[in-house]
């Protein structure tokens, strides 16, 4: 009986004491902070991952909860002041930071918005950053992860990976770089850097001084986009996107490296954040003797991104950059001596200020500003050769010239001063199902062309543009907008835009996701300044050009295997070109017939002088084919396939054989591709990556004959091994075949290229 009693009083004792301990954690003394979590329509978000940490602790001791289906979450915590995250992918992680008291219930409702950098955030394709599986178009997005992955120093570096796209380039270093973007012409594709238009007006971006220092992005949409962007956008878009600061501690980084052709590059990067402001800047300079005589190339970068969040749903933003190079350009050495002193200078800036702001519950405005310039002076101030066929007109002005049987190395100096300056503002209606935009764009051109005795030539253009985008069902999004462009000089035209993609399939295992995508796009080009008012050397300019237009469609699909480990993606593209601009000389015709052979009456123009028409048509079609596979935990592989069948159909003024009716269109290949392999062991990784490009219609534009450049494939390779503390070395070979080839017909490309260089990288931390 005494031994049942003293078994009764252990018992009660050991409840009483675990009761004691128990309620401490479930009464009223712990805080509670409760809310609920949506996305821009207002759909509340599962899955965010929360997760509470004392501010005056280590981040070892956490709390943390996972929101449910309503996007409700609930954490029970002790008192003291909070640093709560909200995280999870494609969103931006938002951050709070509160005090609680014993006992204190507080709730803290928060509305997450898509990170414009993730990678499959798709910020160019439509008026607001979307899902990539929600958009039409075909996009393809390199991030920083692969541009660090290959040690890309410029923005070819990486495009040339890319479906669709191929090059044109003048030369190893400094020549020009022309971008061919599903078969448009190289002035077809409408470049952006965060958010700002760098292209001369109704020209070509020179892709050659456009280095990724500070670059976390880069976004490729095929198809015509005028919709939304307005001129220039006639087969695809190009955007650029800037690093921007994340982390209390400023994140560092200092890079120098060195190799063949006396090659020195030395560079550094600081972005961070400061309560509500975000910095990230960065400046570099490379110097490069080339191959050959007169082939050094020199650029300098200065960039910077600044933001400031006055609330969760009022930021402001600047972005700058500036591109400033110098070349040695020595012509088409394949064919003719090289020119020893002819050189380029170029300088390309853009800035960008923008608002982004809310208004109620579902209102997004922005209200952006912008401004680019760019400056070219191509000079050439003594005679390398001269031509001894006096027919060729150009006798020996240097001693020191190389004779030729007819080449000629012209004196020269020319300037081209361009600036592009506008605001934009757009309002954004967001619910549940859809989104609806308006907005309205402004943008002055001026121009300053040393070739016109009208020095200084300005254009004004104006758009209005509607945008909607509709989700009947979780499945399926469906896009349809237009644009209004006024133009001083062509007047106004109206271009549409429309699209859809659904889901076919949602599963897990072998079979995956199942995509499908339709879009149709217009674009328009309107027409360069000298085009318009060229007044010397014979030419006259037309001021009644009609624009160059585009009618593009497209239709893929996109197939994910094997949990997400495969992705597959396909499409079919159409584009056809109408009112291309060509120039014909118009010669007079022999007495007694009175006018020239174009049949056309200009006031006090000579017998015989050059015009412009809209005259040509030609199209693009064909299929990309992108495939990539996390093979192993350290191997990832990508590749793509680019069928491109383009066609010249109509060309009345052509005057090279290569560009007559029934060739295939300057500089584009019928066939190209890539193909990249990733692998990361510890901490040693390693790139080798490799792309082909076929044979292409192109012409030496000497007089020559030659209307084919030979096809060929390159391969490159890199690698990097991260110490301790923050340093690494890496080392990249480009070319590493030695490979003799020619990007444009003439130009040697460079040979095999190996640099070796060593980073410190402190990656900041909150």
């Amino acid at each position: 009986m005494k031994t049942l009693s003293a078994f009764a009083f252990v018992l009660f004792l050991v409840s009483s004491v675990s009761l004691a301990l128990a309620t401490p954690q479930s009464n009223s003394s712990n805080a509670r902070i409760t809310g609920v979590l949506t996305d821009p329509s207002g759909k509340p978000l599962s899955g965010v991952h929360v997760t509470a940490q004392l501010e005056a602790e280590s981040k070892e001791k956490v709390w943390t909860a996972i929101s449910n289906d309503e996007g409700e979450y609930s954490l029970a915590l002790p008192e003291g002041r909070y640093r709560i995250t909200f995280s999870r992918q494609p969103f931006a992680m938002r951050e709070i930071a509160t005090p609680l008291t014993a006992g204190e219930s507080k709730n803290a409702d928060l509305r997450m918005d898509l990170e414009p950098l993730a990678a499959s955030v798709i910020v160019t394709a439509q008026t607001e950053p979307t899902r990539e599986q929600q958009t039409a178009a075909p996009t393809d997005v390199t991030t920083l992860q692969e541009i660090m992955d290959r040690q890309a120093v410029t923005l070819p570096d990486v495009l040339a990976y890319s479906p669709g796209v191929t090059f044109g380039r003048t030369g190893a270093n400094g020549g020009t770089a022309s971008i061919f973007l599903n078969g448009g012409n190289s002035n077809f594709t409408k470049v952006l850097i965060d958010g700002t238009p760098i292209n001369p007006p109704g020209g070509a971006v020179d892709f050659s001084i456009l280095t990724l220092d500070n670059v976390d992005k880069i976004e490729v949409v095929r198809g015509a986009e005028s919709a939304i962007y307005g001129t220039d956008a006639v087969s695809g878009v190009i955007q650029v996107f800037s690093h921007r600061g994340t982390t209390s501690v400023p994140a560092v980084s200092v890079f120098t490296e060195g190799g063949d052709y006396a090659t020195i590059r030395t560079g550094a990067q600081i972005s961070g954040l400061l309560g509500g402001f975000d910095y990230s800047a960065a400046a570099s300079y490379l110097h490069t003797d080339g191959q050959g005589p007169n082939n050094d190339f020199l650029n300098r970068t200065l960039t910077g991104n600044f933001g400031y969040a006055f609330s969760d749903t009022n930021q402001i933003r600047l972005t700058v950059r500036n591109n400033n190079s110098g070349a040695g350009i020595p012509g088409q050495t394949i064919f003719e001596p090289p020119s020893l002193y002819q050189r380029i200078n170029q300088e390309l800036f853009s800035a960008n200020a923008r608002w982004d702001f809310v208004t109620g519950s579902h209102w997004h405005h922005q209200l952006m500003g912008t401004e680019a310039y760019i400056r070219q002076h191509s000079f050439n101030p003594t005679q390398s050769f001269y031509a001894t066929d006096p027919f060729a007109f150009c006798p020996q002005s240097n001693p020191n010239a190389v004779a030729t049987a007819e080449f000629c190395d012209f004196r020269f100096d020319s300037r081209y001063n361009y600036n592009r300056a506008g605001f934009q503002l757009q309002s954004t209606y967001v619910a549940r199902k859809f989104a609806f935009t308006v907005g309205y764009q402004y943008e002055v051109e001026n121009a300053y062309i040393y070739s016109l005795a009208q020095n200084h030539v300005r254009r004004n253009n104006q758009g209005g543009f509607l945008d909607l985008r509709y989700t009947p069902i979780s499945r399926l999004t469906i896009d349809v907008g237009a644009r209004a462009e006024g133009n001083s000089n062509f007047g106004t035209r109206v271009v549409p835009r429309a699209g859809a993609s659904y889901v076919l399939h949602y599963s897990r295992g072998t079979l995956v996701d199942t995509l499908v995508r339709a879009f149709y796009g217009e674009g328009i080009k309107e027409p360069r300044f000298d085009q318009l008012y060229s007044d010397q050397f014979g030419d006259i300019g037309n001021p009644l050009l009609k624009p160059e237009i585009s009618k593009t469609w497209s239709a893929g699909i996109e197939q994910k295997l094997f949990s997400d480990r495969v992705k597959i993606n396909a499409d079919y593209f159409s584009n056809r070109f109408y009112d291309i601009i060509s120039f014909a000389f118009c010669s007079a015709l022999a007495p007694p017939a009175t006018g020239n052979t174009c049949g056309i009456a200009i006031p006090n123009a000579p017998p015989s002088f050059g015009y412009y028409f809209n005259t040509d048509l030609a199209r693009a079609r064909g299929t990309n084919i992108v495939a990539e596979a996390r093979a192993t935990k350290w191997l990832f592989l990508r590749g793509n396939y680019t069928y491109d069948d383009s066609l010249v159909i109509k060309s009345p003024n052509s005057f090279d054989p290569s560009e007559i009716a029934g060739n295939r269109l300057l500089r584009r290949p019928a066939n190209s591709g890539s193909v990249t392999a990733t692998g990361t062991y510890r901490r040693f990784s390693a790139t080798f990556a490799g792309y082909f490009m076929g044979q292409r219609t192109d012409s030496d534009f000497l007089g020559l004959g030659y209307t084919r450049d030979p096809g060929y494939s390159r391969f490159d390779a890199s690698a990097s091994y991260q110490f301790p503390r923050g340093f690494a070395l890496y080392a990249r070979a480009t070319n590493i075949l030695d490979k003799q080839y020619q990007d444009a017909l003439g130009y040697p490309a460079l040979g095999r290229d190996a640099i070796v260089g060593v980073r410190y990288q402190f990656a900041g931390r909150n």
